[in-house]
């Protein structure tokens, strides 16, 4: 599991910013949607299985998940793909020339199936790896793996001598590239594994791109597996979509092809599938990997999941991970939304704990500063999501009732002035 996550100068993420997936406080009703996680040590801590991130347009949330899927990206293909770029392919903070200059950082903390926390971070510079380290907390206690320090003469420090291999990898590590990816191209035993928790994590979702081949993933899952057949129907007559049964073929073009059988008046019919409605269809693409992840345990990233799903599409895809019988492998996500309606059930509940609640809003530079609701201490009887709407925790647009509508008058009437200048 993902417990938190660092990142700074990257794009709109000037400074050091954190996302973390541990409650805060100490018990109470903070601690009522996280499950309680045994680490190697026998500690026992509250850990949140979904995150939801809000904010203005432009505020920096899509930042967020990007930052996620670019440290994915350097782990897996530090190695072999970052030869072919003219320096390491970044995207440091575009609004300050200084930045160029200076590192981007990313830091992952994360648990693995054994019990024992790992914190495993990077900083990259224009042209090398400036930085890189690897930390494990097996009886509580942090046990220096490796430190990678390019001003230093010896870049490489490996204390304790708990890594095998250690002059050949440091030795063969390009300053270019990552070691965590070097000792997992050649299998490396100890490494290997934290390599795979990024290979297998990450996964990134958004509902308005790539939708076709998240369409025939989920068509081939329904042709080869009876039990996705059965949790996929079910999630699509769950969305009350008059949707009976799937229908999927495969066809000599190698793409299935998917009808979704609709019931009506008694009857049930066939559709043809670009007949389905968009909604329908960004569902249908989403169930695929969503119950993917929910197999595996994995931690899924979905940009914008109320862009194309009703809220009430999206508030189910919430339970579904909340829900332990659903998801008891711990299966992971964090999402960015603009839908304030995310924040509550329709009885008027919370379907997100302030902890689990994560704000974005630019400052006078135009950087992302990042912020848990949990930090502005509501009550336990405070509806969330009127206090987000009132800009009680800050991050809503700052447009005031009829103020659009009231510069285009203005901008209307100062050409029609110009024009009778002229």
């Amino acid at each position: 599991m993902l417990l938190r996550f660092r990142v700074a100068n990257v794009r709109s993420l000037r400074d050091q910013q954190e996302l973390s997936f541990v409650a805060p406080g100490e018990g109470g009703g903070e601690h009522a949607a996280a499950r309680e996680m045994t680490l190697s040590d026998g500690r026992m801590l509250p850990v949140y299985t979904v995150l939801g991130i809000f904010g203005a347009n432009a505020s920096g949330k899509s930042n967020v998940i990007a930052a996620l899927k670019n440290m994915r990206e350097a782990v897996l293909r530090s190695y072999a793909d970052w030869t072919s770029y003219d320096g390491i392919p970044r995207d440091e903070f575009a609004l300050d020339p200084k930045a160029a200059s200076e590192t981007s950082f990313y830091e992952a903390d994360l648990v693995l199936d054994d019990g024992v926390r790992w914190t495993y971070g990077f900083e990259l510079g224009a042209r090398r790896v400036e930085a890189e380290w690897l930390y494990a907390y097996p009886k509580g206690r942090r046990q220096v793996w490796f430190e990678r320090d390019a001003s230093r003469e010896k870049d490489f420090e490996f204390p304790g001598d708990r890594l095998h291999d250690r002059t050949r990898l440091a030795r063969t590590t390009r300053s270019d590239a990552l070691l965590l990816t070097r000792a997992a191209n050649d299998g490396h035993e100890q490494l290997t594994p934290v390599f795979d928790w990024f290979k297998n994590n990450l996964w990134d979702v958004t509902p308005e791109t790539e939708r076709t081949q998240r369409e025939d993933y989920t068509a081939l899952q329904l042709l080869r597996n009876d039990d996705f057949r059965w949790r996929a129907e079910e999630l699509l007559r769950v969305a009350d979509l008059g949707i009976a049964r799937v229908e999927v073929e495969q066809t000599s073009s190698g793409r299935p092809l998917v009808r979704l059988v609709h019931s009506g008046s008694g009857e049930q019919t066939a559709m043809d599938w670009a007949s389905e409605s968009w909604g329908t269809r960004s569902w249908f693409a989403l169930i695929g990997p969503l119950l993917l992840a929910l197999d595996t345990g994995a931690v899924l990233l979905v940009d914008e999941l109320d862009a194309s799903l009703h809220s009430r599409f999206a508030a189910e895809v919430v339970r579904l991970f909340q829900a332990p019988r659903v998801n008891p492998k711990g299966a992971q996500l964090i999402f960015t939304g603009h839908d304030p309606s995310l924040m509550r059930t329709p009885g008027g509940g919370r379907l997100l704990e302030p902890g689990q609640l994560w704000l974005t809003a630019k400052d006078e530079r135009g950087a992302t500063e990042l912020s848990s609701v949990a930090d502005w201490d509501p009550t336990d009887e405070e509806d969330l999501m009127a206090s987000y709407l009132a800009g009680s925790f800050g991050a809503v647009p700052k447009v005031s009732e009829g103020q659009i509508g009231r510069r285009l008058l203005r901008t209307d009437d100062l050409a029609r002035m110009e024009a009778e200048e002229v």
